[in-house]
């Protein structure tokens, strides 16, 4: 029986059904669940002073390619939109191994942890020829090192450039291989239960990168198998022409009639849906991870996300590609998508809480998870905290709730807890020496850019 008591915490910003902020409060969590939160000292294992420090439910990241860690701020993509973008790093990411996917994952789930996300998910998509049984294993294995739950996707492609895709013919896959490796990979990681920390998700890329006849297996499988779905959709408009030039059909009603709707459905963006389908979205349950810093650094748009939430389309928040980026840090895009919908859409635009509780409450929703996303007995003991005695707060604490979105957070947090376990303290991963990982990360990076 593990215990861990955040003491004394100035200011508790709980995202539960009742928007409660609480005061000088006690948090208990025992075997990584909260039991107590309330004024009465808690004896515990471990105690935190959270006397000077704001209190939040750790984030939820919807939307990632951790990969792409390795291909930030690349010069020649730096003024790419998405289809010259991809066929340009498909020629870098056909040199993927698992080594290099191990220190990816680990550089931006750390990153992540660093920044107050407790749970993440990963659409990865990309197989070369020769690497398939290594890349997921890869990926939880770094979750694991870090103490960070990890939903991971386990993407596809079957359409190469020989077929009329964007990507080359050496990352691709037949459709039984495909299935195949998607089953053994649920079986072997995929975890249902309460606190998960491993959830296995099937996730063919776009619709320009796969056959429908994927798409469809695809679709059968994950719910014969009890796993959420996840795509890109709506995403550009060179999308929107593409799906219209080979299908006759707008990108979401090509995904009705492949059975991609519902609420175990979610998509990346969802720039170009028209209200109509904004209403079928909601009507459906269907969900959009909103990815502001990547769809501002590739020019694709901006998503409706305030008409979203007015019709209960959920909605939540993630970073995209780091390449996209060029980060993995939700609280940038927390921000980020407060300011770029105060811009376009003024008084209508979410507040700074709406978004926190995008990035928490909704995320968790599109991973089809109720037990993460809020402060609350009952609820993973999932949290960071910020300490208020930084120069960057003075002047700021009159509303805790919305300071994420209007003021924002540039730095490390303080401490992050995954499970009741502390994985960041005083701004530092628990679990890794951070400069030996940074230089390792660093040595294998330059190694995969020189691969030809």
């Amino acid at each position: 029986m593990s215990k861990l008591l955040i003491k004394n915490a100035k200011t508790m910003v709980t995202c539960d059904d009742q928007d409660r902020v609480l005061e000088n409060v006690n948090l208990l969590i025992e075997n990584g669940v909260i039991t107590y939160i309330g004024p009465d000292h808690q004896t515990a294992d471990e105690e935190i002073d959270a006397s000077h420090h704001l209190v939040y439910p750790g984030l939820v990241n919807t939307h990632h390619h951790l990969y792409q860690t390795f291909t930030r701020n690349l010069p020649d993509v730096q003024n790419m939109e998405l289809f010259d973008w991809l066929v340009y790093l498909y020629e870098l990411w056909k040199n993927l191994d698992d080594e290099v996917i191990y220190y990816s994952t680990m550089t931006g789930l750390g990153e992540l942890l660093k920044t107050g996300c407790t749970t993440a998910f990963d659409h990865h998509y990309v197989f070369p020829q020769g690497s398939e049984s290594g890349i997921m294993e890869a990926q939880f294995a770094s979750a694991d090192q870090l103490g960070m739950r990890l939903h991971a996707a386990r993407g596809s492609m079957d359409l190469s450039k020989k077929d009329g895709g964007l990507p080359p013919d050496s990352v691709v896959q037949d459709i039984d291989t495909i299935l195949k490796d998607s089953e053994r990979l649920v079986k072997k990681f995929h975890d249902p239960a309460e606190f998960s920390m491993h959830q296995v998700v099937l996730a063919p890329c776009s619709p320009f990168s796969v056959t429908t006849d994927l798409m469809k297996e695809t679709a059968k499988l994950a719910r014969h198998l009890g796993v959420r779905l996840h795509t890109h959709l709506a995403e550009t408009m060179d999308e929107e022409v593409y799906v219209k030039e080979h299908y006759n059909m707008r990108p979401l009603e090509f995904m009705e009639t492949l059975g991609w709707t519902g609420s175990d459905v979610w998509y990346a963006h969802g720039i170009f849906f028209n209200d109509d389908e904004l209403k079928f979205l909601a009507k459906t349950q269907t969900g959009v991870a909103h990815c502001p810093c990547s769809n501002m650094k590739l020019s694709s748009g901006i998503c409706k996300v305030p008409r979203m939430l007015e019709l209960g389309v959920p909605v939540g928040l993630g970073v995209d590609g780091s390449a996209s980026n060029d980060g993995s840090n939700l609280l940038e895009d927390l921000r980020v998508s407060y300011l770029l919908h105060r811009l376009n859409s003024s008084t209508k635009a979410p507040t700074g809480y709406d978004i926190l509780k995008m990035a928490t409450r909704g995320s968790a929703t599109l991973l089809g998870r109720k037990d993460i996303g809020s402060l609350e007995v009952g609820k993973a003991g999932d949290l960071f905290m910020i300490d208020t005695r930084n120069l960057a707060l003075v002047g700021t604490l009159q509303d805790p709730k919305s300071l994420l979105g209007t003021v924002g957070w540039k730095n490390s947090v303080a401490n992050t807890v995954v499970a009741g376990k502390v994985v960041v303290r005083d701004g530092q991963l628990v679990n890794v020496d951070e400069r030996e990982m940074a230089e390792k990360a660093n040595a294998v990076d330059y190694q995969f850019l020189a691969r030809k």
